[in-house]
């Protein structure tokens, strides 16, 4: 989707038809508090992360319908005259509150909270879950994954495995919870996203021999270049790397075998080899576990793909989006009322709410603290929702660098229990006030 093209059908029918449904019985215009959570995080998860905040935020600034969206509507019959002509006009004017990108969550956080009229928050319902459930899941399993990772670095590489425009988002919300680069170059373009990439095995197999194809990237790519040393066998390879790079060479990959036999041989021709600085990358549908199990071995980073962008068994978070206030009347300054679902296994919490994370006097998180209204300034907390989007202007978009910092932030604050690599509940209780 390039940058100026209208996100307003990245939504689902029954948005429009509850909208047309809304302006016939006059109460499209009543006040109304939305908010999106999640009931419960994926089976085993000890938090959540919030990703997709910024991506949102430029999506919500192009939900507009220009003429080719309303024909569509029009020409398949998807809503009447009336609610064609009120879509014309369509602006968002209310105001949206937001866990900062990159902070973690736990069940009933209001990660989003939006305030309108009930007809311009309901139809953003659909691009908010998309963007939202698809993001957090990734950023959830990715910084599962730096956590296991430690100090070494980790390489998004999945966009082979994804949606083409998936595999951006991906990559983004990867770099957001810890990942060090990306191997997709529009998560760069679009982003800001460090990108890298050296060579497949089918640059060594073009080749008439491996010792050809490391000549030809050596010389094209310089001696810190990373060479891939699993094609044919390891040894003989690291062995012709060394010899035609020297002790300089910056890395070898290795994408199959014993990962951690292979790397501490590796490591111990190496050295023997004079190249004690070369680091060694190791590939190959690698998750958190393995990458935890890796630990011990002589390895410099990890390459990651298919688990990372599938949410590593987890591939949404189940975030809803739910209407719980709305004002008493449809008259101007009619006060709000709660309302909430009654469904059984699905409830919703009435009323608006607002979210602060208690912390110890060591600055360690114990809770999640939900309460009706604006708390103001509690003694042991911090709050947890800024303003996104005021009166209908965007006020809350920061860089990705900027969500990382906050995920690397949030982490540092949960206890060490939220850190296991085993199945866990959700390490932090929510209290609601």
């Amino acid at each position: 989707m390039s940058e100026d093209s209208s996100s307003a059908l990245l939504t689902d029918h029954y948005e429009l038809t509850m909208l047309q449904g809304a302006l016939h019985s006059g109460a499209a215009a009543r006040r109304s508090v939305f908010e999106m959570f999640a009931r419960r995080l994926p089976e085993g998860r000890r938090y959540g992360v919030v990703g997709g905040t910024g991506r949102f935020l430029d999506l919500l600034e192009r939900f507009r319908f220009g003429q080719a969206e309303l024909d569509f509507l029009a020409d398949n019959e998807v809503v009447d005259q009336p609610t064609l002509d009120w879509l014309a006009d369509y602006r968002f004017s209310g105001t949206v509150w937001g866990y900062g990108e990159g902070e973690a969550y736990f069940p009933g956080s209001p990660i989003l909270v939006v305030e309108a009229t009930f007809a311009e928050a309901v139809i953003l319902e659909t691009l908010a879950l998309s963007v939202y459930n698809h993001d957090s899941a990734i950023a959830s399993a990715a910084s599962r994954m730096s956590v296991a990772a430690g100090d070494r670095p980790l390489i998004e590489m999945g966009s082979r495995r994804t949606h083409e425009q998936a595999a951006a988002a991906a990559a983004r919300a990867a770099y957001v919870a810890g990942f060090a680069t990306s191997s997709n170059l529009e998560a760069g373009r679009s982003f800001g996203v460090p990108t890298g990439g050296t060579a497949a095995h089918a640059f060594t197999l073009l080749h008439d021999s491996e010792q050809h194809a490391f000549k030809a990237q050596i010389e094209s790519m310089g001696t810190g270049t990373t060479l891939l040393v699993d094609t044919y066998d390891v040894e003989r390879a690291v062995r012709h790397a060394v010899e035609l790079a020297g002790p300089g060479l910056g890395a070898v990959r290795i994408d199959s075998g014993d990962l951690a036999k292979t790397a501490s041989r590796v490591r111990a021709q190496l050295d023997d080899l004079g190249a004690t600085d070369t680091r060694i990358v190791v590939t190959g549908d690698l998750d958190e576990h393995s990458i935890q199990a890796l630990a011990v071995a002589p390895v410099d980073g990890y390459g990651v793909g298919t688990s990372l962008v599938t949410g590593s068994g987890a591939p949404t978070v189940s975030l809803v989006y739910k209407l719980v206030a709305r004002a008493r009347g449809l008259e101007d300054g009619s006060p709000l009322e709660p309302v909430a679902k009654r469904s059984v296994g699905k409830p919703s919490r009435g009323g608006r709410k607002w979210a602060v994370r208690r912390l110890d006097d060591q600055g360690v998180a114990l809770a999640e603290e939900v309460y009706p209204h604006d708390p103001g300034e509690v003694i042991g907390t911090r709050p947890l929702l800024r303003p996104l989007v005021v009166d209908g202007e965007i006020v809350g978009r920061e860089t990705v660098h900027q969500a990382r910092e906050r995920h690397r932030a949030t982490v540092a604050e949960l206890p060490e229990q939220a850190l296991r690599m085993s199945r866990g509940e959700a390490t932090l209780p929510t209290v609601f006030h």
